[in-house]
């Protein structure tokens, strides 16, 4: 199927190319014209698809006239696999930016809602500074959707940014801006209404690698709970194997029976698991977490007194992100820092969900082939790999296996001396902060300079890279240095042999081992890259076959009686390495898969109210009237169905705290009878007559109409954040159980659908409360501020 397509974009980029002679002898003016032309076509009812040759050889024109660039056949290629929903894999130094321009230019023709996804607010500056030139050129309209200035409190205009044809923005500027669009109280706050095209650049850092990071929107804080504290200092007395035990890819963590009575005995509580002591037991599951399963120097740092998390693929600082669920307070705890207050989540949604909403879904990345089967599956997408326009030189070496991390280490030190006797630039990775500081401080014994590239050097991290390439230049880094600016070689450093890229361990995926490899040899240029490894590997540790750990003690014996560190010959010992990383990987899938059947519960919940909200801002008079007879109806019904309510005190209460604070008390002397209809007909008429005095007070139609919609919009969010923060917790519980005991998807899926029953529930009682209790206060130009009960 794949081998058709792909002959399909050939016939079509050669269209291209063939077109490009003809375009080339138009003027500026009559160049832009075309733009008009394409539009009236679109009009007419052609599709897109049958002006594809025409607008690329258009856009190659275009960049050529204003940029000075035109692009190769391979980017043309790239650009017609981009066109019609695949990912675009392209090595690195292949112009991904460049070939961008022609994808973008022809859906931006469609109209709004075309949208060019970075991986950071500096790259959709830079790219739209840029190739911005190129579509104002040929008449559309571009915007950025992420702020020049953004340290210094700068906003977009978003109402301008969402009705441009093209928008240059970040994963997550998009994804909050999507989730603020749905706490909005008019259709005129929403601006994220047209999910037709993205196009996202390193499309398998957002959509794997960034996959089981939720985006959240936090709102008001909590009460500051002070079990944090407590909580950590029990479970730092916990023995793994008897109080508690771990996941065999030290992913999960759960209580044994044996860890629950202890918690029991420690807090002097019966029950610990019962709905009373619910929220203590979430605070000693998150402990648990944060002690044993999160590290130090590898999934966070501490830096000024905070807590900054790491991106676990590429060991990056993740600014301004925290875990939810009270995770992140649990960290500090453990760290022990100041404890920030933990806020409730107004809303999530996860890239997955986030980027399915599109029409078509596309992206570019050097290294998507190992992972095509998982772009398949998830997003329906295939991976399309687009030849270079200059044969790879770069020389890929078989991994050396040692035994130790120690004899590892000196066999790649020995490599990089004799690189540096060639004169040829070196980068070393490395898998965490802490590994990377360690190889820094053993350069530094052998007198070898060197730069340090990790997450707490990374504002130094455009000139680190600049330096990279020339001759002699030593890099130290962690994964974080197989994205981003690429490495220029200088002529001397080309000459030389080119870039060696030295690689200390295999890390979580392969794609991410050919996204380090990819350093080395961009454009044509020589290069070499090879792996040093060792048994003692984190990935070997924890997803090797239960065989290794025995083979790796009896290989430190022998190596200690003898003499220097000589490589494994034996290629099981490579078949172990592959083995071990294909575990990890296929572990890593799997947490993706369930990440993503967690949050397809979330976003049917989501979905349904985000339609009810919707509804609610575009509902007729009418049909909101019919939407407040059903809270009505449905508030009294659920009081009057409890038999204890069915009395003059129960329903005085009802009454003070949902429907008049006013209420006068001799009134209820008017029922005879207590049953369910005398006091239901007793209850709607009392809510009648505080509506009538509502409408006197407020007279104006439309003011009364716009004072509906808020309080039940009002009613819909409290009751939703609420949801929200619970599901968050939720989440967080069920995986703190034994996953051998438990099924987790189902019964987050019960507890869930039992928690959002509920919260429709209670949806209708807070519309009726807000309607009758809020306070209105009529202010002198004639309009009413509400103060909400």
């Amino acid at each position: 199927m794949k081998d058709k397509k792909f002959r399909k974009y050939m016939r079509l980029a050669r269209k291209v190319q063939n077109l490009a002679d003809k375009y080339r002898q138009l003027s500026d003016q009559e160049l832009q014209m075309q733009t008009i032309l394409f539009r009236q076509q679109l009009e007419l009812g052609k599709k897109l698809e049958s002006i594809l040759p025409q607008a690329y050889a258009v856009v190659v024109e275009a960049d050529r006239r204003v940029l000075g660039m035109e692009p190769y056949f391979v980017q043309i290629l790239g650009a017609i696999a981009l066109f019609y929903g695949n990912v675009a894999e392209m090595k690195t130094g292949e112009g991904k930016t460049l070939t961008a321009t022609m994808p973008m230019y022809l859906h931006g023709l469609g109209g709004k809602g075309n949208f060019l996804i970075t991986s950071n607010t500096y790259l959709a500056l830079r790219d739209i500074e840029e190739t911005g030139k190129v579509y104002r050129f040929l008449g559309l309209t571009v915007a950025a959707g992420v702020p020049e200035h953004e340290d210094e409190g700068e906003e977009v205009d978003k109402e301008v940014v969402y009705a441009a044809d093209i928008v240059y923005t970040t994963h997550s500027a998009l994804g909050f801006d999507y989730l603020f669009d749905n706490l909005a109280v008019s259709p005129d706050e929403q601006y994220v209404t047209h999910f037709n095209y993205v196009l996202i650049d390193e499309i398998d850092a957002i959509l794997l690698d960034m996959a089981q990071t939720p985006l959240i929107i936090s709102g008001a804080p909590k009460v500051q709970s002070n079990f944090f504290t407590l909580s950590d200092w029990f479970v730092k007395s916990l023995i793994e194997g008897k109080d508690y035990l771990r996941s065999e890819n030290k992913r999960h963590a759960w209580f044994t029976e044996t860890g629950i009575q202890k918690a029991e005995d420690y807090l002097g509580i019966e029950n610990i698991l019962s709905e009373k002591w619910k929220n203590l037991y979430r605070h000693l599951v998150i402990a648990l977490r944060a002690n044993y399963l999160l590290h130090l120097n590898k999934d966070y740092v501490v830096e000024d007194n905070e807590i900054l998390l790491l991106d676990e693929a590429n060991g990056r600082k993740l600014i301004g992100t925290k875990l939810q669920a009270g995770l992140h307070q649990a960290i500090e705890a453990k760290e022990g820092v100041k404890i920030t207050t933990e806020s409730r989540s107004m809303g999530s949604i996860t890239y997955q969900n986030l980027f399915r909403k599109f029409k078509i879904l596309s992206g570019m990345t050097g290294t998507a082939k190992t992972d095509a089967d998982e772009f398949r599956e998830t997003y329906n997408i295939d991976v399309i790999e687009i030849p270079t326009n200059k044969p790879i030189r770069r020389k890929d070496h078989q991994d050396l296996v040692y035994v130790t991390n120690q004899s590892k280490i000196m066999a790649s030190l020995e490599a990089v001396k004799n690189a540096l006797i060639q004169e040829r630039p070196v980068l070393i990775e490395t898998g965490s902060v802490s590994m990377s500081t360690l190889y820094s401080l053993i350069l530094l014994k052998h007198r070898i300079p060197h730069n340090l590239l990790n997450a707490t050097t990374a504002t130094k991290e455009s000139w680190i890279i600049s330096e990279a390439g020339k001759k002699g230049a030593v890099t130290v880094a962690t994964s974080m240095a197989g994205r981003g600016t690429d490495i220029k070689l200088e002529q001397d450093a080309r000459e030389n042999g080119g870039l060696l890229v030295v690689g200390t361990e295999r890390m979580t995926s392969d794609r991410i081992d050919n996204q380090l490899r990819g350093r080395s040899g961009r454009q044509g240029d020589p290069g070499d890259s090879i792996f040093y490894v060792s048994m003692e590997d984190k990935i070997v540790v924890e997803s090797a076959p239960k065989w290794a750990a025995q083979e790796r003690e009896l290989l430190t014996e022998q190596e200690k009686s003898a003499n220097g560190f000589k490589p494994l010959k034996k290629k099981k010992y490579n078949k172990l390495i592959n083995q071990s990383q294909s575990n990890r990987k296929n572990q890593e899938i799997a947490g993706r898969q369930t990440t993503l059947e967690f949050d397809s519960i979330i976003t049917i919940q989501r979905d349904k109210m985000y339609s009810m909200r919707n509804s609610i801002m575009t509902g007729t008079p009418v049909e909101l009237e019919k939407i407040f007879n059903k809270c009505m109806e449905e508030a009294i019904n659920q009081f009057i169905t409890k038999k204890e309510n069915l009395n003059k005190q129960a329903i005085l209460d009802f009454i003070f705290n949902n429907l008049d604070y006013n209420f006068d008390i001799f009134e209820i002397e008017k029922l005879d009878k207590f049953n369910k209809r005398t006091v239901k007909k007793f209850l709607l008429a009392l809510i009648s007559d505080r509506l009538t005095h509502i409408q006197q007070f407020m007279p104006d139609s439309f003011q009364q109409l716009f004072f509906k919609r808020i309080v039940l919009l009002k009613a819909l969010d409290t009751l939703w954040i609420e949801q929200s923060d619970n599901l968050q917790q939720l989440k967080t519980v069920i995986n703190g159980r034994n996953w051998g005991q438990h099924r987790p998807i189902y019964e987050f899926q019960v507890e869930a659908h039992r928690s959002f029953t509920q919260m429709r529930e209670a949806i209708y009682l807070e519309a009726i409360r807000n309607l009758l209790l809020s306070e209105l206060v009529k202010t002198e130009d004639g309009s009413f501020d509400v103060e909400f009960p």
